[in-house]
């Protein structure tokens, strides 16, 4: 039987759980925003969405507005702050679930560029299928969850309510002010 999670909080308190080895190892934690294209315009486009009538103009759009919207998003989420470099580190790429994989690559594609020590994709939930293409891209993979029924990420939440820019601004500055504290 498959768990259904309250809330994003609610699976990130269990994959944390699951990825406590690496308590103590400074691993880097990076979430993946909306969207399938990386900073430096690298994109990953699922064949479903080929065949679904993606054609190179509309990606062309797409991936220019995903670029922009990922600007903004960093300037708006960290804006104090250069990006972290993973080189060296172990680097583990987190999201809410995996349904096509396209976020999912894109990201460790990114990150795999900057030579991280490890790199590690952890989700609570994901497509069987779609976790198996995932595999290739990362030196290991954490799911809670890859039901057979799968056929969307929300579906295994309780609350998939949208996480809204200002609710990932205030827990970054929250986050930050934690880490001065300890530091």
């Amino acid at each position: 039987m498959t768990r259904l999670f309250d809330s994003r909080l609610d699976a990130g308190l269990r994959l944390a759980k699951v990825l406590g080895a690496y308590r103590g190892h400074n691993p880097l934690v990076l979430a993946i925003p909306r969207g399938a294209v990386d900073e430096t315009g690298w994109t990953y486009v699922a064949r479903d969405a080929v065949l679904a009538g993606a054609n190179p103009a509309y990606i062309a759009r797409e991936k220019a507005r995903q670029l922009e919207l990922l600007r903004r998003r960093r300037a708006q989420y960290t804006p104090a702050r250069s990006p972290v470099d993973p080189g060296g580190r172990i680097t583990i790429v987190v999201d809410d679930g995996i349904a096509t994989g396209a976020s999912m690559i894109a990201a460790l594609h990114s990150v795999r560029a900057r030579k991280p020590a490890k790199l590690v994709c952890a989700v609570p939930v994901a497509a069987p299928e779609s976790l198996e293409k995932v595999r290739a891209h990362a030196d290991e993979v954490v799911c809670l969850e890859a039901p057979d029924e799968f056929r969307a990420v929300g579906q295994f939440y309780r609350d998939f309510s949208q996480v809204e820019d200002e609710e990932v601004v205030a827990l970054l500055a929250r986050h930050g002010k934690q880490q001065v504290a300890t530091a």
